[in-house]
This record gives C-alpha cells, structure tokens and sequence, in this order.
C-alpha cells in the first residue's frame, strides 16, 4: 500500500475521531440540557401546588371568617370577637404570602380578588364550560350534628381537549322502476370535493390545517388516524394533497 492511501487513512481516521469527539460533547450538552428541564419543570410542579395548597387554606379560613362573623352577629361576645379578628389578620397574612409566592401585582388599592395574575390566566370567556356540581359528602356537621347551612362555592376551572371525531357519512340514492315502463330513476350522486374520493370537506381541511398551518408532517397525521383507529397512509393523504392543491389554483392564479 502506498505512502499516499497510508496517510489518506490516517487523515479520514482522525476525522472520524473529531466527529466522534464533538458527537460526544453535543450528547453531554443534550444530557444537561435535559436535566435542566426536568428541574425547572419539577421546581415549577412544586411551586404550583404550594400555591394550590396556600389557596385552598385561604379559602378555608374565609369560610371559618364568615362562620364567626354569623355566630358574632348574633351575641356579643368578646371572645368570638377577637377569633374573627385573628383569623382576619391570618387569612391577610396567607394572601400577601401567596400573592408573593405566585408573582400577583401587589396594589394594595386594589382587591386581591380583582388583581392580574402573572401565574396563571383566566380562561377565555368565549369558550364553552361544561359545570360538574359537587355536593359535600356529609348531611349534617361532622363535629357536632347539627344542621348544614349554605355557606358559598369555590370554583375551580380545567381546560379540556375534545378531540375530533372521526365518522362516516352513508349516502343512500334511492332507485325507482317504472311499474309501466322499464325507465328507471334514481337521486343524483352529491358533488365530492376529490371524484370518487373517500374524504369528505372537513377532513379535507383537517389533513390541508395540520400540514401547511400546524407544520405537521403527512406521516405523523397518518399515525394520528391510525390512534384513531382508521388506516390513512401517508401516500394517500399526499394525493388528497395535490388533488386539493389543483382544486385551488384558480383561487390562487387569480
């Protein structure tokens, strides 16, 4: 073997060696990468139900404030008196510590309950709410027996995905004989937006959103439908594709 292939393979031999040196240092990155984001998503897993916990304990001590301000209303007892004021400052004390803890606007001019969130938006108005309504389990006081009377709610919202459903549209033209004659009619077959194609309007713009809006490629919607538990193949939805594509071109030439 020449002095030339000799050192050729020496050099390609070091190539290889840097590449699988700086393959090496990416994965390391990689690997810290990763860790750090499963801190911080733990860290901020913490955080959110140190939050839930501070508010469910606020709510707790507004529902024991307005108990003591009932019984209050109705005798004079200083002692009942100084209970509600102790738990007023607690349930201020809570507010102002969850208030720092989440990040909340601290205005002291304006009420806590009407002060923006940075932690967690509300959800948006225009979306529709489905409400589960949950009745406490007991019928009576668990402490002392006595009678339960409606004291207030807290509410809680989720948001929820409803995936879309995928169905078939039967179409069903009814053939009719002549009893005198041998002329036979039936009810025109309805406009497809593909000839003889299988995929109806909706899912049309379905397939067209996901590639072109969503970036999603044609092989990971056929995995989606196959989930689905239909089988789509990534060649098929292509030729929905191009058949749509050539059903808009006078849109887009125009």
């Amino acid at each position: 073997m020449s002095q030339k292939y000799l050192i050729r393979i020496a050099e390609l031999e070091r190539l290889l060696s840097e590449q699988a040196e700086a393959l090496r240092q990416k994965d390391q990155q990689l690997s810290l990468v990763e860790e750090t984001e499963a801190f911080l998503r733990s860290a901020l897993t913490r955080a959110e139900e140190k939050i839930e916990e501070d508010e469910r304990e606020i709510e707790h001590l507004r529902a024991q404030i307005e108990k003591l301000r009932r019984m209050l209303f109705g005798t004079r007892s200083e002692k009942l008196r100084r209970e509600v004021e102790l738990a007023e400052a607690l349930l201020k004390q809570r507010e102002q510590d969850s208030d720092r803890y989440s990040g909340r606007e601290d205005d002291p001019q304006v009420p806590r309950q009407l002060r923006q969130s940075r932690h967690r938006r509300p959800l948006p108005a225009h979306l529709p709410r489905e409400i589960h309504r949950l009745e406490p389990e007991e019928s009576c006081c668990p402490e002392c027996g006595g009678e339960l009377d409606y004291l207030g709610e807290v509410s809680a919202e989720q948001l929820e995905l409803v995936s879309s459903a995928l169905k078939v549209i039967r179409t069903e033209r009814v053939k009719k004989a002549c009893t005198k004659c041998d002329c036979i009619v039936e009810a025109p077959a309805p406009s497809r937006p593909i000839e003889r194609g299988i995929a109806g309007p909706g899912l049309l713009a379905r397939v067209l959103t996901g590639k072109y809006c969503e970036h999603l490629p044609l092989y990971r919607q056929s995995e989606i439908f196959a989930r689905q538990g239909v089988e789509l193949s990534r060649a098929l939805l292509s030729n929905w594709v191009d058949a749509c594509c050539q059903l808009m071109t006078p849109v887009n030439d125009a």
